[in-house]
């Protein structure tokens, strides 16, 4: 008799990437009820909408079912496909919001990946395009994905009216090593990028000095790049951002950004930047809190071992992804204190069983 298909069930719009990206890996249909349902305007927002229909691109053989009022949705899984993609991302979101899901999605592919995005490169919700390309990529490189990884700015596009482009190539690999990264290390070096389109390239600059007034008090190696662009790359409408990562000794990277508010200063923009890095930092482990998801994504979907991570506090987003994980795959977490000996530390291992994840879809070409 042929085995019942589990169904995931949700509730509420929140988390809605990390369940979809949990379904189509794990090959069980996801069924998400209750989105905003007592809101103004009840169901799906445009940029959901979106990112559902370019998971149904990379994707053959996804069948998505909406619901009249846009309240629940069905999607029952297909293969990753990969291969040359062009999506055009609605500006009430950046790219960076689709990016995310499609990382944890893109080693797992028939083809390797190239996808093109179009639309706002930063904002301040989602990961900017500067932080995935210096900060997310280098955390898959962990997990031994790394050949032919790249993201590309090929335009910026700042918010409201964007304009921005980029382009994410990422090779296809079986298996995921397992990960095993206990030792933060202590920060040696902070590199940042200062960007700004359509205002005066001296923004860039202050931001830059107003950053080194508060970091050279603790570490002489920092480097910090000016960017600007011009023309038709510099997008559609004026803004300018501050991306800073600080890397430790063991390759611990920590991150924080700022973008541009009406009305206030670079120095302002670069001084938050400046502290939101230090307290990243304070918070300490191997990953910083953005990244959390996203490693531990990979944890669980590592070759048959214990993998192990030191991480700070989990964010709420870190916490309802361990549950949902154990839903999609079974994988429970343990989670002790990193540091015995030091009761003031936030810091936790986290250990799991990788459950051995194998990429069927792969071409053998």
């Amino acid at each position: 008799m042929a085995q019942p298909i589990t169904v995931l069930n949700f509730s509420g719009h929140q988390f809605l990437r990390h369940r979809l990206v949990l379904s189509i890996l794990s090959g069980k249909p996801v069924k998400i009820d209750k989105i905003r349902p007592d809101d103004k305007n009840p169901g799906l927002r445009d940029y959901e909408v979106s990112l559902l229909r370019l998971l149904e691109r990379v994707t053959n053989g996804t069948v998505i079912e909406i619901s009249v009022t846009g309240t629940a949705i069905l999607l029952k899984p297909g293969v990753i496909a990969g291969g040359s993609v062009m999506h055009e991302c609605p500006l009430s979101r950046s790219t960076g919001y689709f990016l995310e899901p499609i990382v944890m999605l893109a080693p797992f592919a028939k083809k390797p990946f190239n996808l093109t995005l179009r639309g706002i490169t930063s904002d301040d919700r989602d990961l900017s395009a500067d932080l995935i390309r210096t900060v997310t990529l280098p955390h898959l490189q962990l997990f031994g994905i790394s050949e032919g990884l790249e993201l590309r700015i090929k335009k910026r596009g700042s918010a409201p009216l964007g304009g921005g482009e980029v382009q994410f190539l990422c090779p296809i690999v079986k298996q995921v090593k397992t990960l095993n990264f206990v030792d933060p290390g202590k920060i040696k070096r902070i590199r940042g990028i200062a960007h700004a389109v359509r205002v005066s390239p001296q923004f860039s600059n202050r931001m830059i000095e107003a950053a080194r007034s508060v970091l050279n008090r603790y570490i002489p190696d920092i480097y910090l790049y000016s960017d600007v662009y011009k023309g038709e790359d510099s997008g559609k409408s004026p803004g300018y951002a501050l991306s800073l990562l600080a890397e430790s000794t063991t390759g611990a990277i920590h991150s924080a950004e700022t973008v541009s508010q009406p009305g206030v200063t670079p120095e302002d923009i670069a001084l938050q930047a400046s502290r939101a890095l230090l307290s990243e930092i304070r918070r300490g482990g191997c990953v910083d809190h953005q990244h959390q998801v996203l490693v531990l994504l990979m944890m669980v979907l590592g070759s048959e071992d214990v993998g192990r991570c030191r991480m700070g506090e989990p964010t709420p987003r870190t916490i309802q992804f361990l549950r949902d994980a154990k839903q999609a795959f079974g994988t429970s977490f343990k989670i002790i204190p990193a540091d015995q000996a030091d009761p003031e530390s936030s810091e936790l291992l986290f250990s799991c069983y990788g459950t051995g994840y194998i990429n069927t879809n792969r071409s053998l070409a």
